[in-house]
């Protein structure tokens, strides 16, 4: 009774005991493949780590660089594929020969690039040259290649250039106020001793300073004019005179602050260009080079100290009048010196010819009749020797002598009614003068 109660007899208890079994077993069988199925799922096996040791693995920096040659393989297979798709796209829509039998697709050659003129042996008969550069009068220098000496000058006179219609970009300026600046800085040069080229480049600075400038007063010209010569003379003197010296020659109308920072604004109006070939320069190689006789010594002076004051004398003048820019600085130098030599000798000491300097000659010759009245001596100056008092800067009547000229060339021009006057003084005249 017992057992076929408890396990139902027989088979059924057989099946019983199998289900019992059965059942027992089944949710352990699944609480396990759950968990290795989520396993799985977090990560994934890698077949090779699994096929292989880990010590058998090849490096990572082998297998990065195995991926990146993979990696260029595949661009490179692309971008043939690219390539060939826009050629077959180019050679569809275009015909394959154009009239001629040109085929678009392929690239022909110019003819001037086929070939290459390297014999010039038949150009031989022909001569050419540059036609506007002159040839070079400087002998053969044993420091240099005179070619290149004489390019280099004629450089700087086309770099640095001036012109006389500064006056028109000032209102209250008049060509006669800057005459009687150039000759007050003839006088202060004779003071102090000072060079012929430390007065010509003040010259230049002025004149140039002028031409980059608006609307100066001319209250404004006796402070630039003595600002150019400050500056010069630091360029050019061994011993240039100190700034309470070129505030003292002004009599109060310039202190040396004013000085200095009107030097400033200059050198900045100048870009700091400040080495022209002066006129004076022109004439010192002019001469030079017609009085060359000992090659070697070319850099020391062999021409006379008297024709040189002479010709210095007639630039001096010249210089005061505006129109004297109206010329290049070497046009005048050639010009006064072919009034007192001859057209050969300027043009071997040149290289210009009458064409190049007529106009300016014509426009000398009242300057000349004046200059030639006034008499030339050579001054001794203390502390100056001997060979070098020439290139000290003298002064004369220039202003007197500048209306004399410019009386004369009013009385014989056609139509002038009455003559111009340039001489005066800076200020204008009182109330009680005007009319």
């Amino acid at each position: 009774m017992g057992e076929r109660g408890g396990c139902g007899g027989g088979s059924a208890g057989r099946r019983c005991g199998a289900a019992g079994v059965e059942r027992s077993y089944r949710p352990k069988m699944s609480r396990r493949s759950s968990r290795l199925q989520a396993k799985q799922q977090q990560q994934p096996p890698l077949p090779c780590q699994e096929e292989t040791p880990r010590e058998l693995q090849a490096p990572e920096h082998l297998q990065t660089r195995k991926r990146r040659t993979a990696e260029q393989e595949i661009k490179k297979k692309e971008d043939g594929k690219i390539a060939k798709k826009h050629q077959y796209e180019i050679k569809s829509c275009w015909p394959p020969t154009i009239t001629g039998g040109i085929s678009p697709c392929i690239i022909i050659e110019t003819p001037h690039k086929e070939s290459v003129t390297t014999d010039f042996s038949r150009f031989k008969k022909y001569r050419f040259r540059n036609l506007f550069i002159n040839p070079s009068p400087l002998p053969e220098l044993t420091w240099g290649n005179s070619k290149d000496v004489w390019l280099n000058i004629l450089k700087k006179e086309n770099r640095y250039a001036h012109c006389k219609h500064f006056t028109s970009l000032h209102s209250s300026l008049q060509p006669h106020m800057r005459s009687i600046l150039l000759d007050w800085l003839l006088e202060v040069c004779e003071v102090y001793a000072l060079h012929r080229e430390t007065f010509y480049l003040a010259q230049d600075f002025f004149d140039r300073f002028m031409l980059t400038q608006k609307n100066i007063n001319k209250s404004m010209l006796q402070l630039i004019g003595i600002t150019s010569l400050f500056i010069a003379s630091k360029l050019e003197e061994i011993y240039a005179p100190k700034i309470q010296e070129f505030a003292y020659v002004t009599d109060g109308a310039c202190s040396e602050d004013d000085i200095v920072r009107m030097e400033l604004i200059m050198l900045k109006a100048l870009k700091w260009e400040l080495c022209p070939v002066t006129i004076i320069s022109w004439l010192n190689l002019y001469l030079q080079v017609d009085a060359l006789k000992d090659v070697p010594k070319v850099l020391l002076p062999q021409y006379s100290q008297e024709k040189f004051i002479q010709i210095a004398q007639l630039l001096d003048l010249c210089i005061l009048d505006v129109n004297s820019l109206d010329f290049q600085y070497r046009t005048l130098a050639a010009a006064a010196l072919c009034h007192y030599t001859s057209t050969e000798v300027v043009k071997k000491a040149s290289g210009l010819d009458w064409d190049n300097i007529s106009e300016c000659v014509e426009w000398m010759v009242p300057f000349v009749n004046v200059a030639r009245k006034v008499s030339v001596k050579l001054k001794h100056f203390k502390k100056v020797a001997v060979e070098d008092c020439h290139n000290i800067q003298t002064h004369t009547n220039y202003l007197d002598m500048l209306e004399e000229v410019n009386s004369g060339v009013a009385s014989t021009a056609p139509g002038q009614l009455s003559p111009v006057s340039t001489a005066g003084i800076i200020t204008p005249p009182k109330s009680t003068e005007k009319k």
